[in-house]
């Protein structure tokens, strides 16, 4: 039994990074991307979300150039073993977000029901890190408490499937965002999009997705990200 001593509720795994090349960029220049995960410990268990960057193959290694840092190494840093892991959840099921999935048979694989079902048609990601042996998925329809306290929500747009994860936490309510927008940066504009729009700003303002309002109603202390190491917090 894995016993702690006052640790923060969630924590931030290194799992390496990616180069995105200049073709999907749109600055005319490749950009390099951490792969993070995040650490969930809760009274009822230790979930994780996401697990790294899997094997795509050999054209995804030379598109991408992947530098990745072993799930079991980053969970050693936490003082957490594989096997302490109770359930996992993937924002989505890109192999930069499932890639160690494999290391849990018979844990539960919380996944949107329509990722899930996107994923096994093919040609959205590598096969073998979706259907192995063992593999226990627990499908959703939407929003879902999976513990108390730790709460599921759609947030589609990078995928149609795309989940996020909230978290109440001592100081205030976490939000683990996954892809739902590549960096923090985006993820403010588009809350200053809802905030200039529910003021009643006059003229053309930027769209912002539908979940965000599901969002703002937790009122989140922070919000963290898949690939950008900054955080979101209110500016107030």
């Amino acid at each position: 039994m894995v016993t702690f001593s006052e640790p923060p509720p969630v924590r931030r795994l290194d799992l390496g990074y990616f180069v995105r090349p200049a073709s999907e960029t749109g600055s005319g220049e490749p950009r390099v991307e951490p792969v993070l995960a995040y650490l969930v410990r809760h009274e009822d268990g230790l979930l994780l979300f996401d697990t790294g960057i899997g094997d795509a193959g050999p054209e995804a290694e030379a598109h991408y150039r992947p530098h990745r840092r072993p799930l079991q190494e980053a969970l050693a840093t936490a003082g957490v073993d594989v096997a302490d892991i109770t359930q996992v959840v993937n924002c989505h099921l890109h192999f930069d977000h499932c890639g160690a999935n494999p290391l849990f048979p018979a844990t539960p694989v919380f996944v949107q029901r329509e990722e899930l079902a996107t994923a096994r048609l093919g040609e959205y990601t590598a096969g073998q890190l979706v259907e192995f042996r063992g593999v226990l998925y627990e499908e959703l329809d939407g929003e879902a408490e999976i513990l108390p306290g730790v709460l599921i929500l759609p947030t589609p747009g990078h995928t149609a499937g795309h989940q996020s994860l909230a978290v109440r936490a001592p100081d205030g309510t976490v939000v683990l965002a996954g892809q739902a927008h590549d960096f923090a940066s985006h993820f403010a504009s588009a809350q200053l999009a809802r905030r200039a729009a529910l003021e009643g700003v006059a003229g053309q303002l930027p769209g912002y997705p539908g979940w965000l309002d599901r969002i703002a109603a937790l009122d989140p202390r922070r919000v963290l990200f898949a690939h950008d190491n900054s955080v979101w917090e209110p500016a107030g």
